[in-house]
């Protein structure tokens, strides 16, 4: 079993080594945070507790100490972080987005080429969930494609604290952060997934006072269709997600989730295409790349494939904030190859 190391003491981290837990993937050896003490709460924390994992405020020890990395950091942080882990021997998965912007992905990429027997994940959970698969079967059976409409609007933990005048990272341009780099991502890779890459696209952000997009809308335009992707940070949604196919409308009820998937011809629900899903969300992820890790030959063409696919976010994240004339100081950096 690989050895798990993770960067991040986030919720997202604790569900991540929780499905671990729960699929039996990986070994947990070692947390990072930049203060000991606060991955020494993190590992107590867990259900089961890890005992004989490592609290560790060096990414050197934690890439001595494991087999495999799972990066859940603020984005600007992701491309160094990863680099460092790829050049240490060291498969990662990384949490969506992957980077901020093509030239990170790019310089990955040629040192993925340097070393052909690492791994390289992002962490889209939803794309890996059985209901998305029956929804992408579903979807490519559908006689036409109309258009479509996703939905991810939540308000955020931290938008209170940015109201009281305060600089959480996810509303903040530094961390190469807002709505379309956080929930955004979410029905983005839903649509990219089941639609490919779209001809045209238009991003209309709302911005805050600082500058940092708040919410928005993004427009990808397909020959004979559009998809309209709505997301925010600052208000709550609850309507579902749809495609539309003539007669035919696909109704998701949460692009994240997919709990519910229902075919509704006319107005009368055709097929109910949605199984009960594992509790926590991440378990068939963690699943699908421990079988990727454990047999890489044999899943060679599944993993370059998400490795294509997470080009093609990164690249069409980019286009949408550059049609907005949204910058990221993480786009002016130099780095080293």
């Amino acid at each position: 079993m690989l050895r798990l190391g993770t960067i991040g003491t986030s919720w997202i981290v604790k569900q991540f080594i929780e499905a671990s837990y729960s699929a039996g993937a990986f070994d947990l050896v070692a947390v990072y945070s930049r203060r000991v003490s606060r991955a020494e709460e993190f590992l107590a924390e867990l259900t089961p507790v890890n005992s004989s994992a490592l609290a560790l405020d060096s990414l050197t020890e934690l890439f001595e100490a494991s087999d495999l990395v799972y990066i859940a950091s603020p984005n600007s942080l992701h491309f160094e972080q990863v680099q460092a882990a790829l050049k240490a021997g060291c498969h990662v998965i990384v949490e969506k987005p992957a980077f901020s912007n093509p030239r990170e992905f790019a310089q990955i990429q040629e040192l993925l080429g340097q070393h052909p027997d690492l791994r390289l994940m992002e962490a889209n959970r939803h794309l890996y969930q059985p209901n998305f698969i029956a929804l992408q079967k579903a979807v490519a059976q559908l006689p036409q494609i109309d258009g479509a409409n996703f939905v991810m609007a939540q308000y955020s933990s931290k938008y209170d604290a940015y109201l009281a005048g305060k600089n959480p990272n996810v509303f903040n341009k530094d961390f190469s952060a807002g709505a379309l780099y956080d929930l955004g991502v979410y029905p983005l890779s839903a649509a990219l997934a089941l639609f490919g890459q779209p001809q045209a696209l238009q991003y209309l952000p709302v911005l805050l006072d600082n500058q940092t997009d708040g919410s928005g809308q993004a427009t990808l335009i397909y020959p004979g269709y559009q998809v309209s992707l709505q997301f925010s940070k600052t208000y709550n949604a609850y309507r579902p997600s749809e495609i539309y196919a003539g007669r035919q409308t696909v109704s998701i009820d949460h692009i994240a989730d997919l709990n519910h998937i229902d075919i509704i011809d006319n107005g009368q629900v055709q097929t109910a295409i949605a199984q009960v899903q594992a509790e926590n969300p991440m378990v068939a992820e963690v699943q699908t790349f421990a079988q990727w890790l454990a047999e890489p030959q044999t899943h060679y063409q599944q993993y370059q494939q998400a490795l294509q696919l997470s080009q093609l976010i990164n690249q069409t994240l980019f286009d949408l904030r550059q049609s907005a004339q949204i910058e990221f100081p993480a786009d002016e950096r130099v780095y080293d190859n």
